[in-house]
């Protein structure tokens, strides 16, 4: 009986910590990955995707979780749609071909209860590179609407577009792209 009660307590503990992570779901209407980017030096040109979606899990008490997050880039939104078109084709984002941008985290960093990076493979064309998300104004609380738990960020990082395989019009066009994704994610 004394075996039974051990083992029966160890399991519970298993159990619990097993589902400490709490899973939450992207909020489509409320995520949209941007990028800024040189234009021939003059100014910093901006766009941004309009669909997200993916699942972040956290569990803030261990640590550690997960993000898993895919951009539609044939979703691209520059406010002017030839430029989108030219941006879709194959010199730049070939969406024909690619058209999913992911990011998968291998390991989170905290600070304290807050989430503060992520480390992960970020894949642009096909091509996977590990980056470091710097994230920050981070946020989980109830939703003051609906109450549903939520979280919400912002991450940010800075990719060599070339490294990527995206060399149109390097380095007029800069190289080095400002990445900015402010996420708000719904627990399940």
């Amino acid at each position: 009986m004394k075996k039974a009660l051990i083992a029966f307590a160890i399991a519970s503990t298993l159990s619990t910590s097993a589902f400490a992570a709490d899973t939450y779901t992207i909020d489509a209407r409320h995520t949209f990955p941007s990028f800024e980017v040189s234009h021939l030096g003059f100014s910093i040109q901006r766009g941004r995707f309009n669909k997200t979606s993916g699942t972040i899990m956290l569990d803030t008490a261990a640590k550690s979780g997960s993000i898993d997050i895919s951009i539609d880039a044939t979703s691209l939104d520059t406010g002017l749609a030839e430029l989108e078109k030219h941006m879709q084709g194959e010199e730049f984002f070939d969406t024909a071909k690619y058209p999913a941008i992911t990011f998968k985290s291998k390991s989170l960093k905290f600070d304290g209860d807050k989430l503060a990076g992520a480390d992960g493979d970020f894949t642009l064309l096909g091509v996977t590179k590990p980056v470091h998300l710097t994230i920050d104004h981070f946020k989980c609380a109830p939703h003051p609407m609906n109450k549903k738990a939520m979280c919400g960020a912002n991450a940010t990082t800075v990719i060599k577009r070339s490294e990527f395989g995206m060399t149109k019009y390097v380095p007029a066009v800069g190289d080095e792209v400002k990445i900015a994704i402010q996420v708000e994610a719904f627990r399940d």
